[in-house]
């Protein structure tokens, strides 16, 4: 007992030593983490630093920074000398995390959608800023430095045919050596005009041969639509070319939105395609994707990002965010950006347990100011699922077809069952041997074929400044 009242005192001792010890001739110095601790107990919240990411740090006149009335200033003024941000959880607490240029907190995001509502509140003042974003992503992503497409005709697989569908591998030269490699889905027979659909592919495991990905292509074939799957730069078939950490490479963003601009020219020369209904889905990853091509690419008329339109998270992957075009127009947001659809249609899909949990209460209503510049707000949706987290599951897709149905001019009874039920069970999933443009083992790459990132670089007249860990 004696030996716990003896800790205790010098607890009490060391405390006050220390609270002593605070004045101009240490410059107030403290340690953050009581700092946080003042900051609980006059805001009256709770801050859990869970990673001890806290643990050692100090900062001068750390007590000062407190700006009485406003905690989001009061924690960036402590957090940020050590590029560190906090995020406010939804039961009300704030963790406290890196610094990360993609993300910030739910309240940040709405923060910045006020800010960027009040830039603009007729469709003209709207215009203009559209037209000011589109021009910045094109030179963010430095599409207009890119080589011509090579007059090369693509590689095509045989065609193997299913109930009501057929599927080929494509692997197109988008540029001098580089390949985009995917899977063709078509409507079988396919004897008149048919819409265009792009799936361009998201970091979910297995890329284009898993299965959700092969149901939804297979299921919008049957209903009428030229369906193109394809890989992500460093990722499925692009492996043979470039190693899994050039994914990571800013240059890898460039070349998937390239892949979808050049495939969609590739598909202007596809007999019965009909470029004037012409649709992109995709989730994660893809879904930024298919936002940065409605966004940029007039040619699409339907769009349906996925698990993706955030105003508080801008994709983790260099391959989404590595060019900073969220930079543009002195900031923006995918929010924004999903936005510059309008007013053409747009089924937005979120759920509760990612980045997206705040859509229908935050950036569904800004991105349905846009579209109401126009008189076209029923031309936006929102499919929330609550419950559910960061996949393209069932019933994402079973949102998808009837809205692609509806706006692409699709025969939706093709795919129902005697109960009237959209039937994926009709679909074959093919083992993803089946989906290789280059053969088992790679060996009907051409042999032109671009190995080396540096030389990619160079296309664009940059130099890759990217330095690699050596694997031993």
């Amino acid at each position: 007992m004696k030996r716990i009242k003896y800790i205790f005192l010098v607890s009490i001792f060391a405390l006050t030593f220390a609270n002593a010890q605070s004045t101009s001739d240490t410059n107030f110095r403290k340690p953050v983490s009581e700092t946080l601790k003042k900051i609980e107990t006059v805001f009256n919240v709770t801050i859990n630093d869970d990673r001890g990411l806290l643990k050692g740090k100090e900062l001068d006149y750390a007590d000062w920074r407190i700006e009485p009335g406003n905690l989001a200033i009061s924690l960036t003024n402590i957090l940020a000398p050590f590029e560190l941000m906090y995020f406010k959880q939804p039961d009300g607490t704030y963790i406290i995390r890196k610094y990360e240029n993609h993300k910030v907190s739910v309240d940040k995001g709405k923060e910045r959608l006020f800010y960027l509502e009040s830039l603009y509140s007729t469709k003209e003042q709207w215009e203009k800023r559209k037209t000011e974003l589109k021009a910045c992503m094109i030179t963010s992503f430095g599409l207009e430095k890119a080589p011509p497409m090579p007059k090369s005709k693509p590689l095509l697989t045989p065609k193997r045919i299913y109930k009501d569908y057929s599927v080929e591998n494509i692997a197109l030269e988008i540029l001098p050596g580089v390949y985009a490699t995917g899977s063709i889905y078509k409507p079988y027979p396919l004897n008149k005009k048919a819409a265009v659909i792009l799936t361009p592919d998201g970091h979910f495991g297995d890329g284009r041969y898993r299965k959700d990905e092969q149901y939804r292509c297979a299921i919008m074939a049957k209903m009428g639509a030229i369906v193109v799957a394809y890989d992500l730069f460093a990722w499925g078939e692009s492996l043979l070319q470039f190693p899994e950490e050039t994914h990571r490479n800013s240059i890898a963003s460039t070349v998937q939105v390239l892949t979808g601009i050049r495939f969609l020219d590739y598909l202007a020369t596809v007999k019965n395609a009909d470029m004037s209904r012409v649709g992109v889905t995709g989730g994660s990853g893809g879904g930024s994707h298919t936002m940065f091509l409605a966004a940029i690419d007039d040619r699409v008329k339907v769009s349906a990002p996925v698990v993706m339109v955030s105003s508080h998270f801008s994709g983790g992957c260099p391959c989404e965010s590595g060019r900073g075009i969220h930079l543009c127009g002195n900031g923006t947001n995918n929010a924004e950006i999903s936005a510059m659809m309008a007013p053409k249609p747009q089924l937005i899909v979120s759920d509760g347990k990612d980045w997206t949990l705040a859509v229908p209460e935050l950036e569904f209503p800004f991105i349905q100011r846009t579209y109401e510049l126009y008189g076209k707000k029923d031309l936006v949706e929102n499919a929330h699922f609550a419950k559910e987290g960061h996949d393209f599951g069932v019933s994402k897709r079973m949102a998808l077809y009837p809205f692609m149905a509806k706006y692409l001019n699709l025969d939706l009874n093709k795919v129902k069952n005697d109960k009237g039920e959209i039937d994926e069970s009709t679909c074959v999933i093919e083992p993803k041997e089946k989906l290789f443009v280059f053969g088992d083992k790679g060996e009907n790459l051409p042999k032109n074929a671009l190995k080396d990132i540096n030389k990619l670089y160079e296309m664009f007249g940059e130099k890759n400044l990217k330095v690699y860990e050596v694997k031993k």
